[in-house]
């Protein structure tokens, strides 16, 4: 065969129809698949097709026409065209916060749990959070104490910190993995005048950041009080404003349901705003002093209804709340007496306290939720609704909140489902860049119900308790029924005598001299014997005075002591 001759390669002879042909390659050489990033956004597009958009109400023959084009505009207007769902609590999503980079979303949920999700570790097919947080879960008591997280909330100044506040007189602060820096101390509950107390006596309702201060966090409770927290300073509270409730029965206190701290974005004094279970309204100073309020409503909202939303604009002058009196209510902090502005939405508060109300970046826009399950964006203005979406039909709206910086609204319902709303043009980073990214291949590891758990050894000799091996019980699935992630590290089981025990960490930071209990009294006292002959300093007084110890003399023979005296027969 000449070098010249052509070198031919004969394929099967197959016809053009045959099923063969998708059986068999099309080319030589490894074949490189890349994602298709349009199709995969276009995918995550929301289909929904009753979209309202609601403004001046014309009832011209054309409106109907006109209808499809207003509801583009709208979803060109808000980011709300796309949507990325996640799936990871068990129970309804009682609050959600960003990081100031938009980078990292924590939420919390009545399941007791607080789940961190990283956009940057996220793709389409692995939509999970990397992390999930039981609150009391290092307590000597965790296996029978355990409370719903009211509020979550980031540090606006620094996005390494977020607060956490659960059911519980103790808020705390945590880092962004997940980690308890500060647990604030509890006050004595035997104590009547709240002054005094050096933290809540009952349960926080809610909370928020400083926002120009970094260190500094206030906390609302239903002892009728707020507290201001260095997080520095976790023994004591660094200011405590104490309501006093003027309702009938009510015996100067009641349940502080919400609050909110605001400041003028081009500067100014701040302002400290929150709402009451006996329908006030009360605004404080937010530099003090804090002896009394600056201004105070008293039927702000019809009493004894719960006011779970309040917040204040970006310049510092209007506040817009939202009661459980199914009213939104919008107030001049300039004229602090009546609103300006009320409008009938339905409440969920009797279900669901926690919802919240929140502004749009630079106060454009009003955000909310509803019972019915749509979101809610309203005019700052006269409170008008100009765009209505649906998000979990059927399911209530619970919290709400839309980022500045990536221009993205997460939303949180009662049926455990947060939603992360995006516009591909309009919106940057987090959950634009988790449907830009090529899906993970999924393999055997993904799945523990193909793996087996060897960090425990495996030996023919050993004691297998029934139900302990692998196919006793699903796997993947702990004792208690809660699944188990792969990689969470072990945690040894507490026995109960473990329980019983105190915690030596806590005696050690918080009981002073606490170390002296495993310390030899004898040992302790023996250290200052030399000391005690050197610098006599106690017995000093009487050391020239003090009696001479005589013993008597005993010989060899004697050495059972003395003759004693004979008994008498």
């Amino acid at each position: 065969m000449s070098d010249d001759e052509d070198i031919q390669v004969q394929g099967p002879e197959l016809a053009e129809d045959d099923p063969m042909r998708a059986f068999l390659p099309a080319s030589f050489g490894k074949k490189s698949k890349e994602a298709d990033i349009a199709t995969q956004i276009d995918r995550s597009k929301r289909t929904t097709t009753d979209n309202t958009a609601v403004g001046n109400e014309n009832t011209d023959s054309d409106s109907d026409s006109n209808s499809d084009s207003d509801s583009d505009e709208d979803e060109d207007e808000y980011p709300t065209s796309h949507e990325m769902v996640i799936k990871t609590h068990d129970r309804a999503v009682t609050s959600v916060s960003l990081d100031p980079a938009g980078g990292r979303l924590i939420s919390g949920s009545i399941d007791c749990t607080v789940k961190l999700h990283d956009f940057s570790s996220m793709t389409p097919t692995t939509i999970r959070a990397f992390k999930s947080i039981d609150p009391f879960e290092g307590k000597p008591s965790a296996s029978t104490e355990t409370h719903p997280v009211n509020h979550v909330q980031f540090n606006p100044l620094a996005g390494g910190v977020f607060l956490c506040i659960s059911a519980h007189p103790q808020a705390k602060i945590m880092s962004r993995d997940g980690e308890i820096l500060a647990e604030f101390v509890k006050g004595d509950m035997y104590l009547r005048d709240m002054h005094n107390t050096k933290g809540h006596v009952s349960e926080v309702t809610t909370g928020t950041w400083h926002p120009t201060d970094k260190n500094l966090c206030v906390t609302a409770g239903t002892d009728s009080t707020l507290r201001i927290w260095d997080i520095n300073n976790k023994r004591c509270q660094k200011e405590v404003l104490v309501f006093k409730s003027k309702a009938a029965g009510a015996a100067g206190r009641t349940r502080m349901t919400a609050v909110a701290w605001g400041t003028p974005a081009q500067g100014g004094n701040n302002i400290l705003v929150s709402a009451a279970l006996d329908g006030s309204l009360v605004m404080w100073s937010g530099n003090g002093p804090f002896t009394r309020p600056a201004a105070e409503v008293r039927h702000a909202h019809k009493p004894n209804t719960w006011t779970g939303g309040i917040d204040v604009s970006s310049d510092g002058r209007m506040v817009v709340t939202r009661g459980g009196d199914n009213l939104i209510k919008l107030w001049d902090t300039r004229k602090f007496k009546e609103p300006l502005v009320s409008v009938e939405h339905a409440s969920t508060s009797d279900h669901y306290p926690m919802t919240n109300i929140k502004y749009a970046p630079n106060s454009t826009s009003i955000i909310t939720g509803s019972a019915t399950g749509h979101l809610h964006i309203l005019n700052p203005g006269n409170l008008r609704p100009e765009y209505t979406t649906p998000i979990t039909p059927g399911s209530p709206l619970i919290t709400v909140d839309w980022h500045p910086k990536i221009n993205q609204i997460v939303t949180g319902s009662a049926n455990a489902e947060t939603h992360i709303l995006y516009n591909p043009t309009m919106s940057t980073r987090g959950a634009v860049d988790v449907m830009s990214r090529a899906p993970k291949r999924r393999h055997v590891d993904d799945n523990p119900e193909f793996t087996t758990d060897l960090s425990l050894g495996l030996s023919g000799d050993s004691i297998v308790t029934p139900g302990a091996l692998a196919g006793s019980r699903k796997a993947g699935i702990t004792a208690s029924g809660k699944s188990k992630d792969p990689r969470r590290p072990h945690v040894p089981q507490q026995t109960p005598f473990m329980r019983s025990q105190p915690d030596e960490k806590h005696i050690s930071e918080n009981i002073p001299l606490s170390k002296m209990l495993h310390e030899d009294p004898r040992e302790a006292l023996l250290k200052y014997a030399d000391v005690a002959k050197k610098d006599p300093m106690f017995t000093n007084a009487w050391k020239s005075t003090q009696p001479v110890t005589q013993y008597a003399d005993v010989s060899d023979d004697e050495e059972d002591g003395p003759d004693k005296k004979r008994v008498k027969r």
